[in-house]
């Protein structure tokens, strides 16, 4: 059973930065797509950050355009951990953030996708004031 625990939310100010962590455990890791998505109230979950493959082989990353040049998606395979180091945070950062796991195959215009995720954890709140 794939299990995906998330941690490391809080309130910062903007500019401010915040580490998750997601603990994964059920699943071979780095055989998945996993990554980071988030849901503010009234809106959508958005697909922000996900990684394919493992560390030290060959490693893909995705971000949106709206999180690109501000967050890094890592990962420790030995610890089955996923990580979003979040900098430069904003008022409209502020969401639920989840982790996800999909097995592949996903075409390109899915890995971003909610919908093409079967996994979820139960997500972590970041909250960004002004």
């Amino acid at each position: 059973q794939v299990e995906l625990v998330e941690s490391g939310g809080g309130s910062v100010q903007t500019g401010g930065s915040l580490r998750l962590s997601c603990a994964a455990s059920g699943y071979r890791y780095s055989t998945y797509y996993i990554g980071w998505f988030r849901q503010a109230p009234g809106k959508e979950r958005e697909g922000i950050a996900v990684i394919y493959g493992r560390r030290g082989s060959t490693e893909y990353s995705y971000y949106s355009d709206s999180v690109k040049g501000r967050f890094t998606i890592s990962q420790d395979s030995a610890k089955n951990t996923l990580y979003l180091q979040m900098n430069s945070l904003k008022p409209e950062d502020t969401a639920r953030y989840y982790c996800a796991a999909a097995r592949p195959p996903l075409t390109a215009g899915r890995i971003l996708s909610a919908l093409a995720y079967n996994y979820w954890g139960q997500g972590t709140q970041v909250t960004v004031s002004s």
